[in-house]
């Protein structure tokens, strides 16, 4: 019988190939060379079969000696479900020609080794490829790593885009920073949940876990703050900051800056929704030191209202230091009530805060402070 198999070796593989080109696209669509290699393994495969049923206690039905005839590369561009293509094929047509192989009386036993054959070489295969797959993960999470912590420190490189392209980024729109904390440190089955409900969430999504904070990037066309706030059940019960949108990803580390000095503010305003966007704990920022919240209650309310002139930040300030009273406010500026209503009104269509509400009141107030302290001039 091994005889009669090792004769028909050739007969086999030739008959392998041409099911192959027949069947199979992306077979047909690869170069001669690669076909040449797949040749290789086929023959390989159907070698390991006989000298697995000459002696079954000893032979070897391990995937990744079949497919050491062919080159690494050939072997990273043929993916599980073309091996399993590749195995089903030789399978098959190894059992087709059993009748002209076999000796009489044991087309049973070689059909049923056959079977045998290939369900040990398919498990196989799938085992080299999950171990491939989860060192790949490894490696993608140290990447991923590494990126997320170049953008929190502000300072991407040349190779930022080469390395967010390995792990899927896009890079199409805009993209924003979202931090927050989880309960408890995350295991791997749980970061591996959080970056899959991330990239489910948006076009594009890097994760960062330090200790038990969390970092999630998010990038693409859509409304990134509603693909955020979709996001909040994967955090733990501690506040939730989203970052400001910027244009692309190499300028994330302004979002994330802005996220991280929010989340360390949210102490001082405890009862901020969840979750908060970083610009509305903009007094609780310019508090902890935050330059780039002090350059931005100046460039966005300070001197929009100094540009318009006329008597609206007089207004705004007489109002907000007579406690928000129009008939106070209207006494010491000489003016009807009416008057003040409509500066209000303009106020907030110049800076986008509303002085009436109090929250927003209480940020215009300390958008004030900063622009008298520096003496009405941006730094």
């Amino acid at each position: 019988m091994v005889r009669r198999l090792r004769g028909g070796t050739d007969l086999l593989t030739a008959a392998a190939l041409r099911r192959l080109d027949a069947e199979l696209t992306w077979y047909r669509a690869l170069p001669a060379e690669d076909r040449s290699w797949i040749g290789l393994v086929a023959q390989s495969g159907i070698a390991s079969f006989i000298a697995w049923y000459e002696n079954q206690g000893r032979g070897a039905y391990n995937a990744g000696e079949i497919f050491r005839a062919a080159p690494p590369e050939l072997t990273r561009s043929i993916s599980l479900q073309h091996t399993l293509q590749l195995v089903r094929i030789v399978v098959e047509v190894v059992e087709q020609h059993t009748e002209d192989l076999a000796a009489p009386g044991q087309r049973a036993a070689l059909r049923e080794a056959v079977l045998l054959y290939s369900r040990e070489v398919a498990f196989s295969a799938a085992e080299v490829y999950a171990r491939a797959a989860e060192s790949r993960g490894a490696w993608d999470a140290r990447l991923e790593a590494l990126v997320v912590d170049s953008l929190l420190r502000g300072d991407p490189d040349d190779s930022l885009h080469s390395r967010v392209a390995a792990l899927g980024w896009a890079g199409r729109g805009s993209a924003l920073v979202m931090v927050g904390t989880a309960d408890d440190p995350l295991d791997e089955v749980g970061a591996a949940e959080l970056r899959r409900a991330a990239r489910r969430a948006a076009q594009d999504a890097l994760v960062g876990i330090q200790g038990d904070r969390l970092i999630v990037v998010l990038g693409g066309e859509g409304n990134l703050r509603e693909q955020a706030t979709a996001l909040l059940p994967r955090f733990g019960s501690g506040p939730v900051v989203i970052g400001p949108e910027v244009p692309e990803l190499a300028e994330a580390g302004r979002s994330a800056r802005a996220a991280l000095s929010a989340l360390q503010a949210t102490r001082a305003w405890p009862s901020a929704p969840r979750p908060v966007m970083a610009d509305e704990l903009l007094p609780e920022r310019v508090l902890t030191g935050d330059n780039d919240a002090r350059r931005t209650l100046l460039t966005d309310v300070y001197e929009p209202l100094q540009k318009v002139g006329g008597p609206l930040l007089t207004t705004l300030s007489t109002y907000l230091n007579e406690g928000r009273s129009l008939e106070a406010t209207a006494r010491l500026l000489y003016v009807h009530p009416n008057t003040v209503r409509y500066r209000l009104r303009r106020i907030a269509t110049v800076t986008g805060w509303d002085p009436v509400d109090a929250r927003e009141g209480f940020v215009l107030q300390i958008a004030i402070a900063v622009g008298q302290l520096a003496g009405g001039v941006a730094l």
